[in-house]
């Protein structure tokens, strides 16, 4: 991220818009279930929120500086943090009941990129598990705000057919002032 979105991103005013006004529309009716994880928290505005849903939350983060102040920070809780990509994650498969990435797909810098990180996350859940989320949707004004930072934004139409194309069913989008979504992994294999 560039220094202007660190700072936002790390601001008590973002977080309590994500707390207040994202993520419970995001999470909506989805049953987290217990062991949760979480790809690409930033600075934890939405870990801080979301540990509090679940028994145990994994926080996967690929910036090293920023995993490293996020496991301080919550040492001693119910969220481990792991310094990684979500494009390879280190768990077996079927490792969680539930996986969250809020605010960080527009982070990732190709489609195929974004595919191979929802392959992953699917890879992990369980049977029936549920993917919850919220992006930014495309506009000129964050195309500025992401001046030399990755700004590679969803477009939602396109976004349905690739998780459905992945093998996600029971897809919920809900376009608004963001994208917010939900999607499932089959309850049993094909």
């Amino acid at each position: 991220m560039n220094d202007k979105h660190a700072q936002v991103c790390a601001s008590p005013e973002w977080a309590t818009f994500l707390q207040d006004n994202v993520l419970p529309v995001a999470i909506g009716r989805a049953a987290l279930g217990k062991e949760l994880i979480e790809v690409g928290p930033g600075p934890g505005a939405a870990t801080e929120w979301l540990h509090t849903k679940v028994e145990r939350l994994v926080a996967v983060e690929v910036e090293a500086e920023a995993a490293a102040r996020l496991g301080e920070r919550f040492a001693g809780t119910n969220v481990e943090v792991h310094h990684g990509n979500g494009t390879a994650l280190e768990f077996a498969d079927e490792s969680f009941d539930s996986a969250a990435s809020f605010t960080m797909l527009h982070h990732v810098p190709t489609a195929a990129l974004q595919n191979r990180l929802l392959a992953e996350i699917l890879r992990v859940l369980r049977p029936g598990g549920v993917l919850v989320g919220a992006d930014s949707l495309p506009s000129h004004a964050l195309h500025e705000f992401h001046e030399n930072d990755v700004y590679n934004p969803v477009e939602p139409s396109a976004f349905l057919v690739r998780l459905q194309t992945l093998g996600y069913v029971d897809i919920t989008l809900t376009v608004g002032d963001g994208l917010t979504f939900s999607a499932h992994k089959p309850a049993v294999r094909p």
